[in-house]
């Protein structure tokens, strides 16, 4: 039965930048960007190849990338692609739940890739119709975890005002932060994984939609900053993968889970499918150990890197798309992995 107290997820939606860029094809550019500069590129050819991508979405041309770039004119992409894509998102999040941007109450904006001040919820109010009074929460800093400690955040702003519908939207383009200065094994990763994407969902409280949020939480571990996330330089952003995040999950990652699960007063018997953030196909191997799940068990999770790469914050809710398409468990566990170094993980519960 319904707890008319939490929130329903009335809806979600995602999209895509409209340039695609085949792996083959980015292999063959980092080499033509790399190999003449970076003595150990051709050692690092087998990230590409093992990454279990096949295309991903680029907010510009790959030609943009081939000539350096600063804050400026990184600023600048980032504002119009992360504009355009906030609408797209959110007008289907919106139709989905048969709304209109003057419905909405409170806007939750999670990104990390760039910076907007004015922030872009206010950028596109115009556009998509929202009130003058609605509430604006823009977040920044959480990295690959933000499609998820979003969500959660989304949820708990609508329980604290029933009725309210509340819009989540994350955004990241994480392309804008390939750098052609940067001649470490940690570029020529972020090369060989980042695309870029966006994701929106409606939260309210009541109502008869089919999943509600049952309740959520976080875990992060100490002495981890160097694990994850941005150096930041007057190029722009710098990627940080300072220790290997595979093995990292595979020990952490289920102890976490179940302490969080705990304190929602649930187990893992009780979790029907795990829903992550897919970070690359080692990290999915790395999950399946960690949640003692059977090989393959994560197959939404590759088709959405294969397709998309790792788009940061908007990965975990493109595979849960695709998994509430395909008939569920009753209950969903979505976790992600992000800096702090921290694991964040949401319950949903068909209602």
């Amino acid at each position: 039965m319904a707890d008319p107290g939490s929130a329903s997820l009335l809806s979600l939606a995602t999209a895509a930048p409209a340039h695609i860029l085949p792996q083959e094809a980015a292999t063959a550019a980092a080499r033509r960007l790399f190999a003449d500069r970076f003595d150990e590129f051709e050692q690092m050819i087998p990230v590409f190849e093992n990454t279990g991508i096949r295309t991903r979405r680029m907010s510009q041309p790959i030609e943009w990338y081939f000539e350096p770039k600063g804050w400026p004119e990184r600023t600048a992409a980032y504002l119009a692609s992360a504009e355009a894509l906030f609408i797209e998102a959110a007008g289907k999040a919106l139709a989905a739940a048969d709304l209109k941007g003057c419905d909405i109450d409170q806007v939750v904006t999670v990104s990390s890739t760039g910076i907007a001040t004015p922030s872009l919820e206010a950028r596109v109010l115009t556009q998509m119709g929202f009130r003058r009074d609605v509430r604006r929460t823009p977040v920044f800093g959480l990295g690959c975890a933000g499609g998820v400690s979003g969500l959660a955040l989304a949820s708990r702003l609508a329980q604290a005002s029933p009725g309210s519908k509340v819009l989540f939207v994350t955004i990241e383009l994480c392309t804008l932060s390939f750098r052609l200065d940067e001649l470490t094994k940690a570029n020529i990763v972020a090369t060989a994984l980042f695309g870029d994407g966006a994701a929106a969902c409606v939260l309210s409280t009541g109502g008869a939609a089919a999943w509600r949020v049952e309740g959520a939480g976080e875990h992060t571990w100490p002495d981890t900053l160097d694990i994850m996330g941005w150096d930041v330089d007057p190029q722009g952003f710098g990627v940080i993968f300072a220790r290997a995040i595979p093995p990292f999950a595979r020990r952490h990652m289920r102890p976490a889970a179940d302490a969080i699960l705990e304190g929602m007063g649930l187990t893992r018997a009780d979790v029907g499918r795990y829903v992550c953030h897919p970070g690359g196909a080692k990290v999915i191997r790395a999950l399946e150990g960690a949640y003692e799940l059977e090989e393959g068990a994560l197959d939404h999770e590759r088709q959405v890197l294969a397709e998309f790469g790792n788009m940061s914050a908007p990965t975990a809710l493109f595979v849960l798309e695709r998994v509430l398409a395909d008939d569920p468990a009753e209950r969903l566990l979505v976790t992600a992995l992000g800096p702090g170094f921290t694991a964040s993980a949401l319950s949903l519960v068909r209602q």
